[in-house]
């Protein structure tokens, strides 16, 4: 059938669908915050003064006893023929736990538990006011000049716990001070590494590592023979060389990061101070030996000729490669065994396991295999990166974890350093006595070497320059004057400086020549003076001058994610801006002319406001104010639509 002729009728009614649109909620009220009032206010000074306060306590409080004889008994003459070589060889770190040994007081040994964690607290301090308030000052440096500070003041103040506890740290065995800090840090470097750019610059980095560490310790050496007024031995000279060659990326390796700096020109830097740490290891523990045997001391130091010095050389490199190369297969089968992914305990102990082996390497190398423990450390933690980064169930915990040993070992590690420079510096009021162990013209010999150690490093760098760009990843001109400029010194020199230092100072009860023992001793405390004063005009000096060098030879380019990251925001902020005009807007329209402006709600949309909706809607007091604004916007649209 048909439908009968006649008008259409009409189509049904559409769906009457309400267009929920929503604005931008309004700037959130400004609530207090506990870190803002820190940051705006003088709480980080009143938190320094704090310690301040708890250090002068410390001081006041003595740990002699009350029938102790003191300083000024008159039966202590510290100029008495018969107690002179006792006090002179043991002034540079026993100075007061001499006098505490004469008055029949040793220091307590849980005072060593103090020296650490107070410098740690007062370490994290500094960080504070450096992120702050003085960014451009590298904390390395800073932290140096605290322990010098520290051991200014323990020279004189020998009696507060402080003091002791800094004392019982200058006093530690220097094979101890080798395996506590070395073996942690050179893990570290060596597990942060891209092994894979690595590989490809091997030859530029090795390159880098052996001719350029013995040619800087050769030049070195001539400085300190025929510039310096000491009269070192010649064997004196190059281990001091073989310090002062090594380099240490601390200072420069986040600013290269923070800058966005060319991966290749971090991959030199980094590379470079991994191997020629190994390599300068080499050279101090071949001409140490050597100095050590002039001092005619039984079972000191060994006569090595230059023979069997090529051939301990190779011993000493390749015996700690194959003993790191061991320990990392034995760790990777390790690794392998602890497979239970989901099992949050064995990624802790994956991380106890390369923490632990990294340091039973280094032992097991230096001490009982007699090699480099640190190409030993080096090559343990290639192989692990490399054969068993996959079998890591964590890697950020990892990275986390080694992060903060890095932290603490570098932190005490300067700190102890800049304490026994400012002890040995501090003994210059007592010229006559301790025989001026480093005056106001070794200053001016500092100032000289480190300009000549400037010059050499351009020498060596520009000398392999040749070499280094055709092989490997490549470099140019830019990069090699940076890297030039930046062989800053720093955690293993120091080290190293330390043990020497240590090592003399163990052996000192079996000399039978006082006298001859104290200028030796003399000789090591300007020698550390030396290396401490480096240390610090490197990581000042060259640590500020490096970004303005960077940004001069447009080495540093702001990075790509960074500049999406800023574009968004400020799309961002520009919409959100507008939201609040055309808000505004509308909403003012509706009360002040009565209906609201034309096409008020086409400036919303329905994503806005089942945001809005789905906070409004969660619970917990933490959401107080997602429903106030859910309900403020629902207000809010009620009145546009009216």
């Amino acid at each position: 059938t048909r439908r009968p002729a006649g008008p259409a009728p009409p189509p049904p009614p559409p769906p009457t669908t309400t267009t929920t649109t929503t604005t931008t909620p309004p700037k959130k009220k400004k609530t207090f915050s506990l870190r803002d009032t820190f940051v705006r206010s003088d709480l980080d000074l009143v938190l320094l003064g704090l310690f301040l306060a708890v250090r002068t306590a410390a001081a006041s409080s003595s740990l002699r006893s009350p029938s102790s004889p003191r300083d000024d008994d008159p039966t202590l003459d510290p100029t008495d023929d018969a107690d002179a070589p006792h006090l002179l060889g043991n002034y540079l770190a026993d100075r007061g736990a001499a006098e505490l040994d004469e008055a029949g007081t040793d220091p307590d040994p849980t005072l060593a538990l103090l020296y650490p964690w107070f410098t740690q607290t007062l370490s994290v301090l500094i960080y504070y006011v450096l992120s702050r308030h003085l960014p451009v000052l590298p904390y390395p440096a800073v932290v140096f000049v605290l322990g010098f500070a520290l051991g200014y003041v323990t020279d004189r103040h020998s009696e507060d716990a402080i003091s002791q506890s800094s004392l019982l740290w200058m006093k530690i065995n220097w094979q101890v001070l080798l395996n506590v800090f070395l073996p942690g840090l050179i893990f570290l470097d060596s597990y942060e590494i891209d092994v894979h750019l690595f590989f490809q610059a091997f030859w530029q980095l090795m390159n880098f590592a052996f001719p350029m560490v013995l040619g800087g310790t050769v030049l070195t050496a001539l400085v300190a023979r025929f510039i310096f007024p000491y009269g070192w031995s010649f064997n004196l000279c190059m281990t001091f060389g073989a310090i002062l060659s090594g380099t240490d990326p601390v200072a420069v390796s986040g600013l290269l990061d923070s800058l966005g700096a060319p991966p290749r020109l971090k991959m030199h830097v980094s590379g470079e101070s991994l191997l020629n740490d190994g390599s300068a290891m080499v050279f101090y523990m071949i001409f140490s030996d050597r100095f050590f045997f002039e001092l005619g001391v039984p079972g000191l130091g060994e006569d090595i000729g230059w023979g069997a010095g090529f051939v301990l050389f190779f011993r000493l490199a390749f015996g700690g490669a194959a003993v790191g190369l061991a320990f990392g297969l034995g760790t990777v089968v390790l690794l392998g065994a602890l497979n239970r992914r989901l099992a949050v305990e064995e990624r802790v102990m994956q991380v106890v396991v390369l923490i632990s082996v990294a340091y039973l390497t280094y032992f097991t190398a230096d001490v009982l295999c007699v090699t480099s423990g640190i190409i030993a450390t080096i090559a343990f933690g290639l192989t692990v990166k490399v054969l068993g980064g996959s079998m890591i169930h964590d890697d950020e915990l990892t990275r986390h974890f080694l992060e903060v040993t890095g932290q603490l070992l570098n932190t005490l590690l300067f700190i102890l350093g800049g304490t026994l420079w400012g002890n040995i510096i501090s003994n210059n009021d007592a010229l006559d006595r301790y025989h001026g162990i480093f005056g106001g013209m070794d200053w001016a010999y500092l100032a000289i070497l480190f300009v000549m150690l400037i010059v050499i490093r351009f020498v060596l760098v520009f000398g392999v320059y040749p070499i280094t760009r055709h092989t490997g990843v490549g470099t140019n001109w830019k990069e090699t004057v940076f890297m030039a400029y930046g062989g800053f010194r720093g955690s293993v020199g120091i080290a190293l400086a330390l043990s020497l230092h240590q090592r003399l100072y163990c052996e000192r009860d079996k000399s039978t020549d006082p006298d001859e023992f104290i200028a030796y001793q003399n000789e090591l405390g300007t020698l550390f003076c030396m290396v401490g004063g480096i240390s610090l005009f490197t990581l000042l000096i060259n640590g500020i001058t490096s970004k303005p060098l960077l940004q001069l030879l447009s080495l540093v380019t702001p990075e790509q994610t960074r500049q999406k990251v800023v574009l968004h925001y400020r799309k961002e902020m520009a919409q959100v801006s507008t939201w609040r005009v055309y808000f505004f807007h509308a909403l003012l329209t509706r009360v002040l002319v009565g209906h609201p402006a034309p096409n008020s709600m086409n400036i919303f949309n329905s994503k806005d406001w089942k945001v809005i909706y789905a906070c409004s809607r969660k619970k917990g007091k933490r959401n107080k104010l997602g429903r106030m604004m859910g309900w403020l916007f629902n207000l809010c649209r009620e009145l546009l639509t009216i």
